[in-house]
């Protein structure tokens, strides 16, 4: 396996600047925190990465920069969100030009795809591609679910190593651990119910909150691992007002805020969205501002 599926893999913002220009210096401070942090992966042009809105040239450069910044230090995913089989089949081909270790694949956008279809999407991508995929199964957000028999068909390509599980529903993980033992790997998608996933056995968390206090959500990870459940549960709930930010139409804009007040990020986004304004703004500002006031001072989590 190519890719280790453990840990904190974030999903990262997409850093732009005031003339609606990828920010590559912003973006750059923001990968070299969570480096610091000690995440296990970067995932770019996922949903926090406004990846409906880039081009396809901005993705390539996303890729590779990221590459060059992390040096090896973690593999670099990206997300594959297309409408079409043949198009998902040359985002892959890109991805791996540029230097990806990895894929994150959604079911076809747009079009609600049935259960056979989506498994020959994804099987399609799969058999074109040497990279890993994971696979993203977010049923409440993209409408299409990926059910474990539909996994059964899926796991015979054996670059589909692992899941995003977004269902929300923290059953599924022992559902697939019953089913498949580790031969699918269960990355936590749903920063709400992370730990608990966690400590049902999934083997890692993409992250979203990550974005803008990458030290605490490694902590929780690490400090869960070893065994050191009470303390994991002391900063997860402290962090619980913010990690709800993610499941909101506004995650972008209320992540992107935070990142403003933890000096790793702008509120910078692409238009349609617009930065957060009025009651709304002032509500996820004193979610913030009250979060950092009792902010936890962290235990030694690098050397547990």
């Amino acid at each position: 396996m190519s890719i280790q599926w453990k840990g904190i893999m974030p999903a990262v913002t997409t850093k732009f600047t005031d003339n609606d220009e990828l920010d590559l210096k912003t973006f750059e401070l923001n990968i070299n925190a969570q480096l610091e942090a000690g995440v296990h992966g970067i995932v770019l042009g996922g949903t926090l990465g406004e990846a409906s809105t880039l081009l396809d040239e901005e993705k390539r450069l996303l890729t590779t920069a990221t590459v060059d910044i992390v040096k090896g230090k973690v593999p670099v995913l990206i997300n594959i969100a297309e409408q079409t089989t043949k198009g998902a089949i040359l985002a892959a081909q890109k991805a791996e030009e540029d230097g990806a270790k990895g894929l994150m694949m959604l079911p076809p956008m747009r079009y609600k795809s049935g259960d056979r279809e989506t498994v020959e999407y994804f099987k399609a991508v799969a058999n074109s591609t040497s990279l890993p995929i994971m696979v993203y199964n977010n049923p409440v957000d993209y409408k299409v679910e990926v059910t474990l028999n539909m996994f059964d068909e899926l796991l015979k390509c054996k670059n589909i190593e692992a899941v995003k599980e977004s269902t929300r529903d923290i059953s599924n993980v022992t559902r697939i651990k019953n089913r498949f033992g580790d031969r699918l790997k269960i990355m936590t998608g749903v920063d709400t119910i992370a730990l608990e996933s966690l400590l049902m056995g999934a083997d890692g968390w993409i992250a979203g909150l990550v974005c803008a206090f990458p030290a605490e959500t490694v902590a929780i990870y690490e400090l869960q691992k070893a065994g050191r459940i009470k303390e994991a549960i002391e900063i997860y709930r402290w962090f619980l007002p913010l990690l709800e930010l993610d499941i909101n139409p506004k995650l972008v804009q209320n992540i992107k805020l935070a990142e403003v007040y933890t000096g790793i990020g702008t509120e910078n986004v692409r238009a349609p969205r617009l930065p957060l304004h009025g009651d709304e703004r002032k509500q996820v500002i004193k979610i913030i501002e009250d979060s950092l006031k009792n902010r936890p001072t962290l235990p030694d989590y690098k050397n547990l």
